[in-house]
Parts: C-alpha cells; sequence; structure tokens
C-alpha cells in the first residue's frame, strides 16, 4: 500500500492492491522534462508564474519541485503560488489564491496539479486567474486519467493511464516512498 497521499486518493481506494507505476528516479526525470517544456513554451517570456493546487497536497508538492528545476535551468524569475480550493466540493467556500493581479498581470499562469482525472478541479481553479489578465494560462500535471467530463486538458503531462473509472491512481511525491499508485 503506498504512503499517505492526497487528491488521487480522495475517492477512498476499494483494493489494498497497489501497482508502482513509476519510483521516485521516473518522476525525477518525469519533472525535469516537464520543466524544459514548460521554459520552451514560455522562452519569450520575462517570467513565469506556477500555481499549485494546494498547500499540503500533492499538486502543490509537484509545482514546488518544478519551481526547483525551472530556477535550476533558467535565469528568469520564477514565482511559486498556490491555489486553495476544495476538490470534491469547489463551490462549497471561495477559492482562495496565494496571487495578487501585479504578479499575474500579463505573465504566463502553469496550473499545476498531481492528477487530472474529469478535469472539474483545474477548471475551477482557472477561475480566479480569470480577472487578473495573465497573458496566458497552461496546465501542468503528473499524471493525465483521460476522464474527462469537463473542457479542461492538460499542457504538459508526465505520464498518460488509460484506466477504469474504479481505478484510483494516488501521486506521493513526498515521504519515504515517492511513486504514482494504480489501486
Amino acid at each position: 500500500m503506498p504512503p499517505e497521499a492526497s487528491s488521487g486518493s480522495s475517492q477512498a481506494a476499494a483494493s489494498d492492491t497497489y501497482d508502482k507505476i513509476l519510483d521516485a528516479r521516473a518522476i525525477g526525470r518525469k519533472i525535469v522534462r516537464l520543466a524544459f517544456e514548460i521554459l520552451e513554451d514560455h522562452y519569450h517570456e520575462s517570467e513565469i508564474v506556477i500555481a499549485g493546487i494546494g498547500a499540503d497536497d500533492e499538486g502543490y508538492a509537484l509545482a514546488e519541485r518544478l519551481t526547483t528545476e525551472l530556477r535550476r535551468i533558467t535565469d528568469k524569475p520564477v514565482h511559486l503560488t498556490s491555489i486553495h480550493l476544495d476538490k470534491e466540493h469547489p463551490t462549497s467556500k471561495p477559492i482562495e489564491t496565494g496571487m495578487t493581479r501585479e504578479l499575474v498581470d500579463g505573465k504566463p499562469v502553469v496550473i499545476v496539479d498531481d492528477v487530472a482525472n474529469s478535469g472539474r478541479t483545474l477548471l475551477y481553479a482557472v477561475k480566479p486567474l480569470l480577472d487578473m489578465r495573465p497573458s496566458a494560462i497552461r496546465v501542468a500535471v503528473m499524471v493525465d486519467r483521460k476522464h474527462k467530463r469537463w473542457p479542461v486538458s492538460p499542457d504538459y503531462v508526465g505520464t498518460s493511464l488509460s484506466t477504469t473509472l474504479h481505478e484510483h491512481i494516488d501521486v506521493v511525491l513526498q515521504g519515504d516512498d515517492p511513486g504514482v499508485f494504480l489501486s
């Protein structure tokens, strides 16, 4: 069983059997590749804003690692911020961000989450940015599950998995046993 995880396990797994799809080393390679893709798409921008979903969530942990990698490969400013929303009930309370209009205005924003499932979380994460006038909004995820019911698809994907609706993905970036797990 994988270590405690967040968004992928927000729906309790029905099975105690987990398969490790990616280990820590593979995740590290995917993060480096994602950072280079983001930099390539925003090469002519003067700054980049990375907005991780959650605070104690794997989406934010992925955003931290992407930011670290981007800062390693470029001299341009890369700003890390967060978007806080209830993934299960996104309309139950206001969506909070660590962003100001000054931070976002005219700059590209990359929203980062661990797993893209239906697209609902990502769609709600875009909402507070609409009044801040970014130059572009893109989405990066470690795993794209291909179960879109909402009109949002990630621009940067670590890995795509065709799963059944009954299978669960857990992305664990923190702790002793990082990995992407399928149950």
